[in-house]
């Protein structure tokens, strides 16, 4: 496969592949709406790494809100994953996903750079348009314009990634071609997966995504969103997340939770063995519970590996 602009190593390692990848997301701990003990989430993200997964991902919440019931990881998505890659050295760091319209373009070009930088090329940056509704006022933002937002800091994105000293004019302000944004990303573009539909269409998406990330779907509705992606955007990889409690039995059933399943080893290994037969590429794993290294151990090792 040639390497495009935007395929850095943790884009390499989620999607260079026919088989379907998993990747998991903090808190690992399950802390959702206190500080985790971060000491406690590095070690179980060198963990997950030994224990074969190819992706970690951290949510973008700048504040909390308890109607919408957590706080993310707490820590802000860019010291966090800069602490993450010091504990690691091969697994992919996401973002799933990066609120644009709340962030200056400008800073987040130079931090995800950073981060992938530092990383040696494991960032892979998952984008939305936000969906906590008192955030925009909050930071000043209407809601009404987030979906233009959205792209024009994607555009913005990936000019001062690929240019120096760019002549923009933009909603945060103009560059005059006096001004470059360092430090560059270590591939010509950063991977841009947006999550949902961003208040964008599915074509645009298509055009101007390096990969889409979606929620869980019931498999109809799944099957019907694969195909018109694929008629829209060929074999650009497809992402979903999926929350996952594991009952006791082996052989348990599955039972609705939100966004997800609690079911047994052998009813989630034919779950995910239909979701690669279907062509999804790559799966982030909310695992649930009270003992999460025995629940990342057991998803590896009764799951992952026998699929």
């Amino acid at each position: 496969m040639p390497v495009n602009s935007h395929e850095n190593r943790g884009y390499r390692r989620l999607f260079d592949t026919d088989a379907l990848t998993f990747g998991t997301g903090f808190p690992l701990t399950n802390q959702h709406e206190e500080l985790p003990d971060s000491v406690e989430e590095r070690r179980l993200a060198s963990l997950a790494e030994s224990l074969g997964f190819d992706g970690l991902w951290v949510r973008d919440v700048p504040t909390y809100w308890p109607s919408f019931g957590d706080a993310g990881q707490t820590f802000d998505v860019w010291p966090w994953l800069t602490h993450v890659a010091s504990a690691t050295d091969e697994i992919a760091l996401g973002t799933a996903s990066v609120v644009l319209p709340l962030r200056h373009p400008l800073h987040v070009a130079k931090a995800a750079a950073s981060v992938d930088q530092l990383s040696n090329g494991r960032l892979v940056l998952g984008v939305a348009s936000g969906d906590r509704d008192p955030e925009f006022p909050a930071f000043g933002i209407d809601a009404e314009d987030r979906g233009m937002l959205f792209r024009e800091s994607v555009n913005l994105l990936r000019t001062v990634w690929q240019e120096e000293y760019p002549v923009v004019k933009s909603p945060w302000g103009n560059l005059d071609g006096e001004l470059s944004v360092v430090p560059n990303p270590t591939t010509e573009t950063l991977p841009l997966l947006p999550t949902g539909y961003a208040r964008q269409s599915l074509e645009w998406i298509a055009d101007n995504g390096d990969g889409w990330i979606f929620y869980q779907l019931p498999q109809n509705t799944l099957e019907r969103y694969l195909t018109d992606w694929r008629d829209a955007a060929g074999q650009t990889p497809f992402t979903m997340a999926v929350q996952v409690e594991l009952a006791e039995s082996p052989d348990a059933g599955p039972e609705h939770i939100h966004q997800g399943f609690r079911a047994g080893t052998e009813w989630f290994r034919e779950y995910f063995d239909q979701l690669d037969e279907l062509g999804v590429d790559h799966v982030i794993v909310g695992l649930r519970g009270d003992d999460p290294e025995n629940a990342l151990t057991t998803f590896s090792e009764q799951v992952m590996k026998q699929i």
